[in-house]
């Protein structure tokens, strides 16, 4: 699937440091980068009540919301710093309710091409052995 030269293009606390200065939503969320690797990463959104709905369960925005930067982390440990790479496409499945709980953010990329990349992403509730959520993506990167 992969080839060439796999070492992963930034640092876990490079990635911290652009969503910190370039995406307040990131730090608004507590979203933080744990991993990256050469398409691969894994971040987590520390719980915070006011992310709940009714229910007590984590919000659908917020675990979008790490889901988008996972996949964006996955994207940028495979092509570098391209602070212009964007989503083109998000689609979110449901699969279970998370307790009140950190989410851990588990993602892969599935294709990299010249203009787009598609992953996927697995969501976690911190301590649950099964998915929360199985998110797709595909991001488009600017041309160089």
């Amino acid at each position: 699937m992969m080839h060439g030269d796999t070492a992963a293009r930034m640092t876990p606390q490079a990635f911290q440091a652009l969503i910190d200065e370039a995406l307040p939503l990131c730090a608004l969320f507590g979203i933080r980068c744990e991993h990256i690797g050469y398409g691969r990463a894994r971040l987590r959104m520390r719980f915070d009540p006011a992310q709940t709905r009714p229910g007590g369960t984590v919000a659908g925005p917020a675990q979008m919301a790490i889901a988008d930067a996972t996949l964006y982390a996955v994207v940028l440990g495979m092509i570098g710093p391209v602070e212009l790479a964007v989503t083109t496409s998000l689609n979110i499945n449901f699969l279970r309710k998370p307790p009140p709980a950190d989410i851990i953010a588990e993602g892969r990329i599935l294709k990299l091409g010249q203009r787009l990349a598609v992953g996927e992403v697995l969501l976690y509730s911190d301590g649950v052995a099964e998915p929360v959520a199985h998110v797709s993506g595909t991001y488009s990167i600017p041309p160089r």
